[in-house]
């Protein structure tokens, strides 16, 4: 019989790209993982991986092996899901995945609610982009992410997740305060103002960048950072504009003058978890306690 382990191995291969990568993520040396796979091989009676200059490709062969694996792994989980849904309480460990914004407005409620409803879950958190953090739930690095999805930029789609709507959060135009500042009534009037966004591949940096030359300009981005405290820095201290989401704003009043956007745009939020997992009391918990942050929070968003 093919050991299970050894299957898992060659799939976190498929779904990583490299023996380092699998290693770093598994905790593993390098040459452990490579020793696994090649006694997996000769278990099999087949090649599972060739060179293919200086990566490791998988054969046909193993590609049928990383589908059946998929499978397997999935009805493990789901049995273990089951298992706990037994016991009809929220305990063990939830890995969370969180992008910033979010971790901000709804972790400390999140937090507190599970401690007063389910004082045996324990839950960890990670702070991840919604793209890295969605293919690591893919993975089974994480077990629920919070993440989101920009108009006109869709998020990954990954075949063994689902997505359950969570808040939609305005995104606005943040200007210093003052009247220096006071002639500022629509996104065209930034034209050669310095503005803050974050790096090149986020999902909020492509979304500026499309409104600004819709509005017919483009924008002078100075300053690249994906932290959105630092962005509202360079904001208050007049040194930059920025497309700001209110989900900043859930725990403190504005400190910024916010400017409607044509349309008044909105990003989704959403979490996401592994459908072989989704109804563990774990899980449920921890949704029922992001969307009681969202209902009840001081500053709901949306």
């Amino acid at each position: 019989m093919l050991d299970v382990r050894r299957l898992r191995l060659l799939r976190e291969l498929a779904v990583r790209g490299t023996i380092a990568d699998v290693a770093a993520a598994l905790h593993q040396s390098p040459s452990s993982v490579s020793q696994q796979l090649t006694l997996l091989e000769k278990e099999a009676g087949v090649p599972l991986l060739r060179k293919v200059g200086r990566r490791l490709q998988l054969t046909p062969q193993a590609e049928i092996l990383v589908e059946h694996t998929a499978v397997v792994l999935q009805r493990l989980e789901e049995a273990e899901s089951d298992l706990r849904a037994s016991l009809q309480e929220a305990t063990g460990t939830v890995r969370l995945a969180v992008f910033q914004s979010a971790a901000l407005a709804l972790m400390p409620d999140l937090l507190h609610t599970l401690a007063e409803r389910h004082p045996r879950l324990r839950v960890t958190m990670t702070q991840r982009e919604p793209e890295t953090a969605l293919l690591e739930t893919f993975a089974r690095d994480f077990d629920l992410v919070v993440a989101e999805q920009y108009p006109s930029h869709a998020a990954p789609w990954h075949p063994e997740l689902d997505r359950v709507g969570l808040t939609h959060d305005a995104l606005r135009l943040a200007v210093p305060p003052g009247a220096a500042w006071a002639h500022i009534t629509r996104l065209a009037d930034t034209a050669g103002l310095p503005w803050v966004a974050e790096p090149h591949g986020a999902a909020s940096r492509h979304f500026a960048e499309q409104a600004c030359r819709q509005a017919g300009f483009e924008p002078d981005v100075r300053f690249e950072t994906a932290d959105l405290t630092a962005q509202i820095e360079l904001i208050e201290t007049g040194n930059a504009v920025a497309l700001i989401p209110d989900l900043m704003w859930a725990r403190r009043p504005p400190s910024v003058r916010l400017v409607d956007l044509d349309g008044v745009p909105h990003r989704t939020v959403f979490t996401a978890a592994r459908r072989s997992m989704a109804q563990r009391p774990s899980i449920l918990a921890c949704r029922e306690a992001l969307a009681a942050a969202v209902e009840h929070g001081p500053g709901r968003a949306g």
